[in-house]
């Protein structure tokens, strides 16, 4: 659209009642059923119960634009309502400043002022408003001032429809979508007198990604969470004492860059299988298999020791059924514990050790946020870690073993594919070296790394940090969880957002099975 005035300099700010006479003679009401602009009284009551939630846009020094807001109660607007209704029949008794929903009652710009994006710019305040106050979200009832066009041959849904796939024009309606709201329900009789919209309205909402529900208790989590890898060097280990000799080095080390979380590698801890050499490869996993939940309770002093949260890399399990697993745990610093299990286990797994896939797939709570643990193969399956993603998760761990560089390569490439598509972070660590005296576990090559999403917030090619090949290290990464959210909502693109689960969806299939033990509760 065309504008007739040339902008040389645009402000907001909040409404003042010295505003009042420049308004009510320059622009007519577009909410409410009378064309009577608000009185005095109205405005300085808007004012005075909530100053920050009336702002006005002046260009060159004149009032263009204005925008009136209240904030209520959200089940009081989740459902069916009036104009009428929300506003107190136009007092504004409704507002309740221990609400949680920050609800529109107006929006004009100047006729001669449209095009220029003087209304995003009011928007973009109500946003920053919400957030702010943590609010749950914006909503008001939004006109379709184009329905009346085609109120003889479509129902509004249809109308919404259309106008959402660009088939059909709605400059209100059009406008909000642009602006990240999304139509929640059709309002029967919202604005009796608004014949254009044929008395309808949409119930729009702009959800307030980070609103924290009010607890008695809150409790903060760290936006930023410190990520330790340990790339674990196989050497010769004569006991399990000397084996945490190097484990609480690598603990020290990385608690001393007061890291949140430190990841060890798949089957780090195969050096001890050397002692079983003589007997065949099936029997001397399973003899490994006997220190696991030892290594376990070594873990867990630990955790406790150097206020870490501890992923244990990988190790044989022999269940209760007799089966035999490659399993991990998270070791949370206060103590408690959760299993989880790799899930698709490779042939050479199966032909030489007789290995099971596990059959438990889900996040973990971590005081840094939701995680996920998937053991080196599994991350070569997407659909498991989009399960994940469904279920919240924000950093995906995976501890990794890998012989060769082709067999690398398939780890670190799928590694970094989910952490795009699942819009996370994905941690690996792997082992370096050999051992000649261990069957089945030759030599090692790794590079263990962070990845992250490709978008504006992030490194260009997704790759925030990576250790040096095939040398024993750790690694340490900074990640910022609210990043994430804002890839979520405001991303270049939006891989989970976007996808089409009105044709393909990925779901979990019930499996009977005993829940994992979790210690500590």
């Amino acid at each position: 659209m065309e504008t007739t005035h040339q902008i040389n300099k645009v402000e907001l700010r909040t409404l003042r009642m010295e505003d009042y006479d420049q308004l009510a003679g320059s622009f007519k009401r577009i909410y409410g059923d009378s064309d009577e602009f608000w009185t005095h009284a109205q405005i300085k009551k808007l004012i005075t119960i909530f100053p920050e939630g009336q702002v006005v846009v002046i260009a060159d020094g004149k009032i263009v634009g204005c925008a009136l807001s209240i904030i209520v109660d959200y089940d009081m607007v989740k459902g069916d309502h009036t104009y009428a209704q929300v506003t107190g029949n136009e007092t504004f008794n409704t507002h309740n400043p221990n609400g949680n929903i920050l609800y529109g009652i107006e929006v004009f710009i100047h006729p001669d002022y449209r095009g220029l994006r003087l209304g995003r710019r009011m928007y973009e305040y109500r946003k920053e408003l919400c957030e702010k106050l943590n609010l749950k979200a914006i909503m008001f009832g939004g006109r379709i001032p184009n329905y009346h066009k085609y109120a003889d041959t479509m129902r509004p849904k249809e109308y919404i429809e259309k106008v959402r796939s660009r088939e059909i024009y709605d400059p209100v309606l059009n406008f909000q979508l642009s602006n990240d709201f999304h139509v929640r329900r059709i309002i029967r009789n919202y604005l009796p007198n608004d014949e254009e919209s044929k008395h309808n309205a949409c119930l729009l909402q702009w959800d307030n990604i980070y609103y924290e529900p009010k607890r008695d208790q809150k409790v903060e989590r760290k936006p930023t969470v410190r990520i330790g890898m340990v790339q674990w060097q196989m050497r010769p280990y004569n006991s399990i004492d000397e084996l945490f000799e190097q484990v609480e080095f690598f603990v020290d080390s990385v608690s001393d860059y007061k890291s949140d979380f430190i990841l060890f590698p798949e089957y780090f801890n195969a050096p001890l299988m050397a002692r079983y050499n003589n007997l065949g490869e099936a029997e001397s996993i399973r003899a490994l298999a006997k220190y696991t939940e030892k290594i376990r309770d070594r873990f867990r002093e630990l955790a406790i020791s150097y206020n870490i949260n501890i992923i244990t890399g990988s190790m044989p399990y022999v269940k209760d059924d007799g089966g035999l697993y490659n399993v991990g745990f998270l070791i949370r610093r206060d103590g408690t514990d959760e299993m989880y299990e790799k899930i698709h286990v490779t042939p050479d797994e199966v032909k030489c050790w007789g290995l099971n896939g596990g059959n438990a797939i889900r996040t973990f709570d971590t005081d840094c946020g939701k995680i996920g643990v998937v053991i080196c193969y599994d991350v070569e399956f997407p659909e498991l870690t989009r399960l994940l993603a469904a279920q919240g998760m924000q950093i995906l761990f995976v501890p990794f073993m890998t012989d060769t560089q082709n067999a690398y390569a398939r780890v670190r490439i799928c590694a970094q594919a989910r952490a795009i598509e699942n819009e996370c972070y994905v941690a690996i660590a792997g082992s370096v070296g050999n051992l000649p005296r261990v069957h089945n576990m030759d030599i090692q090559y790794a590079q263990s790394a962070v990845f992250t999403p490709c978008d504006f917030p992030f490194p260009n090619d997704g790759r925030r940090a990576e250790a040096t090949p095939n040398t024993e290290m750790i690694l340490v990464a900074d990640v910022d969880l609210n990043r994430l959210s804002q890839l979520h909502t405001y991303g270049s693109v939006r891989n989970l957002l976007d996808r089409r689960t009105d044709l393909y969806e990925v779901k979990l299939t019930p499996h009977p099975r005993t829940p994992l033990p979790r210690r500590g509760e």
